[in-house]
């Protein structure tokens, strides 16, 4: 039996943003019937390319704090090491949200790229334990709890829920030899949107999808769904087209399949989170090869929904990992994420639903070969392995614990991690607390 909740909106609101030090209300608006039109493409260049150079980068030095009898300096760990610790104070700044990453193509030097409530850091880390604060790119318009960052072609795409903020575009490569603390400025910005909730690149092929995008007046763009954006040329990004056929699309991925379902191999599809938190919380599926007619070919719900927040695929593209962002709170489950069979895209089958070790809230979960990493709030960064899904078996394997206090379902804790760095570092940020870098045991 599939249960909508409608006093949903209210619960969000009180629970968890009197705990968000930003105490902001979450209001998502969304209109099945009236769709705004985009605004033109609009580039905005003023800002310039240049940095203010400050102080000589932070460089502090850090031993590594071995995980021993399920501790490492006082953080509940397993099979994980502590590397370095940035607190928020270090960037100067109150609250983290998204993190990223980029590896030099031609140095091979590993860079964090860091989500803060009034901007965006930027922190060399290629030794780990001397990591370098480089600077910050400062919010566009104002402070918000909600800020995104993807890369694409060495730059970084910026979108925040800030009113009027657009996409900021940020040339990576300018990071290179910065050896004083910067007050950086964007290349590019594009505002031919305003806020955003969201932004997923398709790498494969050059195309940026903003996602609960509003215009400058607040009221929402294709339906809350996804703008379309060619950033083939990065510093010259275009809108080219939206898919609006679900409503409001929460967070995403878009990938040229290569899956099972050989009706769709080598189209461009999306898979996306959509929900209001009140009369509808979905999986959607749909082809975006087409920027002009994107297509819906699936959207459905799962039991007892209360708010799709993100999803990710296997590798193999066979099934999906989503995450109810409020369930663990509305409903006491422990964290929940559910996974579909994506065999048939037109048809997918709720496989089974995994339950975590402990009661905290999932954020934002990423996969890597055949291991699931977690964002789980008040309980920290989870690892899962995925090796044995097939058979409805998924295993918890390690964890680091950012957030000492408890592991209640409460926002509190790490928003996100970055599992992709060559080194095997882990970039976990924490919105209460900073950065941490991580590493498997030896």
């Amino acid at each position: 039996m599939i249960v909508y909740l409608t006093s949903w909106l209210n619960l969000y609101s009180m629970s968890k943003y009197f705990s968000i030090v930003f105490g902001i209300l979450l209001f998502i608006s969304c209109s099945k019937n009236n769709q705004d039109e985009i605004e033109d493409t609009d580039i905005d260049t003023t800002s310039g390319t240049g940095g203010t150079g400050g102080d000589t980068t932070s460089t502090p030095s850090f031993s590594v704090v071995n995980c021993t009898d399920g501790q490492a300096d006082g953080y509940a760990c397993l099979g994980y090491d502590l590397f370095a610790y940035l607190p928020l104070s270090n960037f100067e700044s109150s609250f983290g949200n998204d993190i990223w990453g980029w590896t030099d193509p031609d140095t091979k030097k590993e860079y964090v790229i860091l989500g803060l409530g009034d901007g965006t850091a930027f922190i060399e880390i290629t030794d780990p334990l001397k990591p370098l604060y480089l600077g910050k790119l400062p919010t566009a318009t104002v402070e918000s709890v909600w800020r995104d960052v993807k890369v694409y072609q060495n730059h970084a795409f910026i979108v925040s829920e800030a009113s009027g903020h657009g996409v900021q575009v940020f040339d990576l490569t300018r990071l290179r030899g910065v050896t004083t603390k910067q007050a950086f400025q964007a290349d590019t910005r594009l505002t031919g949107l305003g806020s955003a909730h969201n932004i997923v690149i398709n790498e494969d092929t050059g195309f940026a999808y903003v996602v609960g995008a509003k215009n400058n007046n607040g009221s929402p763009l294709a339906n809350g769904g996804a703008i379309i954006i060619d950033i083939n040329t990065p510093k010259q990004p275009q809108i080219v087209g939206n898919y609006a056929a679900s409503q409001y699309i929460h967070d995403a991925q878009v990938v040229r399949y290569q899956g099972p379902d050989t009706d769709y191999n080598g189209r461009e599809i999306l898979f996306a989170s959509s929900s209001d938190g009140n009369s509808y919380s979905n999986l959607v599926i749909a082809d975006v090869t087409d920027k002009q007619n994107p297509i819906r070919i699936f959207q459905g719900s799962y039991p007892f929904p209360v708010y799709a927040h993100q999803n990710w695929l296997t590798e193999d593209h066979r099934y999906v990992l989503l995450g109810d962002e409020i369930d663990e709170q509305t409903h006491g489950y422990p964290t929940r994420t559910m996974i579909f069979d994506i065999q048939d895209l037109d048809a997918p089958e709720l496989h089974f639903e995994f339950l975590g070790e402990t009661s905290a809230i999932d954020h934002n979960g990423y996969v890597k070969g055949n291991r699931f990493y977690l964002a789980s709030y008040a309980a920290g960064m989870r690892v899962y392995d995925l090796s044995d899904i097939d058979n409805k078996v998924i295993t918890e394997i390690g964890f680091f614990d950012t957030y000492k206090n408890h592991n209640n379902a409460s926002f509190v804790g790490v928003w996100s991690v970055y599992p992709y760095f060559e080194s095997g570092i882990l970039a976990i940020s924490d919105s209460d607390n900073g950065l941490f870098l991580v590493k498997e045991s030896e």
